[in-house]
C-alpha cells in the first residue's frame, strides 16, 4: 500500500539533470569555440609572418611586435579557458550530485520510510528555492540553500544572471536583453523567438515617443528592415507611430505607445529564457501541487453551497485557482462524507435523506435529534424537520 513509484516521481525530475548536463555540453562547445578560432588566426599569422620576413616585408621588430600579439592573444585563450573549465567543473560536480541525490531515492521502498522523509525534506526545499528564485526572492532563497547545504541541488547563478536582464528591461532598456539575443542567437532561432524583433521594435517607439523623427527612420533602416518579409504587419503599423503623437487615442498606435508592452517583453524573455535553460515554464511547486490537487478535484468544488472547508480546491482564492484548468479525478469508488461530522456514511453510520432532498449520517443527525428533543436542522438551508421524517438512502 505504501510502496513508492519511482518512475511516476522520477519523470518529474527531468529538467533536475538536464540543466546542469546541458550548460556541461555547452561549456565544452563554447571551448571548443574558443579554440578552432585561435587556432586558426595563429596558423594564418604565422604562416604570413614567414612568407612577409621570408621576402624582406617585414624586419625584425615587426616580426616581434607581430609575435607578441600572438602571446598576448594565447594569454586571453588561456583566460577563457581557465574561465570554462571552471564552469565544466562546476556542471560536472552538479550533476553528480544530482544523480546521487535521484538514486538515494530509488533505493527508498515505502512512503513512510525515515529514509523518503528525509528525502523529501530535500525535495521540498529544492521546490521551494526554484519558486522563491521565479518570484524574486534570491536572497531568500539563496539563505535557503546555503544553511541546507544544497548549493548543488538548485541553479540560483542562472536565476541571478536573468534577473539583471529583467532589471533593466524594467528600467526601460533593451540593450543587456539585446546582447542576451546576440549571445544565444542560434538557439533563439532553433526555438523561433521573435524576441530579438520585439526587443528592435520596442526601441523604435521609444524614439518615436521622444519625437525623434529622424533617428527612429535611420533606426529603422537598420535594425527593422530585416524583419520585413515576417513582420511586415507589425513594421507598418509601428512605422506609422512617427504621424501619431505619444497621447494619441487612435488605435492599434495608443496600444503601440503603452507601457505595459515592457512587462509583455519582460515575460517573453522569461519564457524563452526558461527554453534555453531547460527550466519547466511553470515553477515546480506548482507542477507538484496540480498532480495532488487533480486528485481531490470534484464537480462539486466550485459550487458554493457545496464547498468544503477541510477540501484545498474548493478554496476560490488559493490553491482553487491553481486548479480550475486541470481534469477533474477520476475516482472508481466514491466515499460519502457526511457535511456535519465529517465522517464516511457506510454500513455502520447509513446516509439518510430528508424530506429536503439533503443527505446526512445517521450518527450525526442522531445526536443532533437528541440534543434538540427530536428535532433537526438542515445546516444548509436552516429547515427543521422532525428525525421520523428521515429516510434511509441506498446507493447501487
Amino acid at each position: 500500500m505504501n510502496k513508492i513509484n519511482h518512475d511516476q516521481l522520477l519523470s518529474l525530475e527531468h529538467p533536475f539533470i538536464k540543466i546542469p548536463v546541458e550548460k556541461f555540453r555547452s561549456s565544452l562547445k563554447t571551448e571548443q569555440k574558443h579554440i578552432e578560432k585561435e587556432i586558426a588566426h595563429l596558423t594564418n599569422t604565422v604562416s604570413e609572418i614567414s612568407k612577409k620576413s621570408q621576402h624582406g616585408i617585414m624586419d625584425a621588430n615587426q616580426v616581434q611586435t607581430a609575435l607578441e600579439a600572438i602571446v598576448s592573444r594565447l594569454s586571453t585563450l588561456k583566460r577563457r579557458l581557465t574561465e570554462t573549465r571552471a564552469e565544466e567543473s562546476l556542471y560536472s560536480q552538479r550533476t553528480k550530485v544530482r544523480l546521487q541525490h535521484l538514486q538515494e531515492f530509488t533505493a527508498i521502498p515505502t512512503l513512510d520510510s525515515d529514509e523518503f522523509g528525509r528525502w523529501s525534506r530535500v525535495r521540498l526545499n529544492r521546490i521551494l528555492i526554484d519558486y522563491m528564485l521565479r518570484e524574486g526572492f534570491r536572497e531568500t532563497a539563496s539563505y535557503l540553500a546555503k544553511s541546507e547545504n544544497m548549493e548543488d541541488l538548485v541553479d540560483i547563478e542562472l536565476f541571478v544572471q536573468s534577473a539583471k536582464i529583467e532589471q533593466a528591461l524594467n528600467k526601460y532598456s533593451c540593450s543587456e536583453c539585446l546582447q542576451w539575443c546576440n549571445e544565444n542567437k542560434s538557439s533563439l532561432k532553433k526555438i523561433k523567438s521573435t524576441l530579438e524583433f520585439s526587443l528592435r521594435e520596442q526601441e523604435f517607439i521609444e524614439l518615436a515617443r521622444e519625437r525623434r523623427s529622424q533617428d527612429a527612420i535611420a533606426y529603422a533602416k537598420k535594425h527593422l528592415t530585416p524583419w520585413q518579409e515576417t513582420h511586415m504587419k507589425e513594421l507598418s503599423q509601428v512605422m506609422a507611430l512617427l504621424a501619431f503623437p505619444p497621447d494619441t487615442k487612435c488605435q492599434p498606435y495608443k496600444r503601440l505607445y503603452d507601457k505595459s508592452r515592457w512587462r509583455n517583453i519582460i515575460s517573453q524573455f522569461r519564457s524563452n529564457n526558461f527554453a534555453l535553460q531547460f527550466f519547466t515554464p511553470e515553477p515546480l511547486l506548482n507542477v507538484t501541487l496540480q498532480a495532488g490537487l487533480s486528485a481531490l478535484k470534484t464537480p462539486m468544488c466550485y459550487l458554493p453551497e457545496h464547498r468544503n472547508i477541510n477540501c484545498p480546491v474548493c478554496d476560490p482564492h488559493t490553491l482553487g485557482l491553481l486548479a480550475t484548468d486541470l481534469p477533474l479525478s477520476h475516482h472508481f469508488n466514491s466515499s460519502i462524507v457526511c457535511r456535519i461530522s465529517g465522517q464516511i456514511m457506510n454500513e455502520d453510520n447509513l446516509p439518510m435523506a430528508l424530506p429536503n432532498g439533503y443527505v446526512y449520517s445517521y450518527n450525526a443527525l442522531a445526536q443532533m435529534a437528541s440534543l434538540n428533543g427530536g428535532k433537526i436542522t438542515c445546516p444548509r438551508t436552516g429547515a427543521v424537520f422532525d428525525i421520523a421524517q428521515v429516510k434511509k438512502v441506498f446507493i447501487s
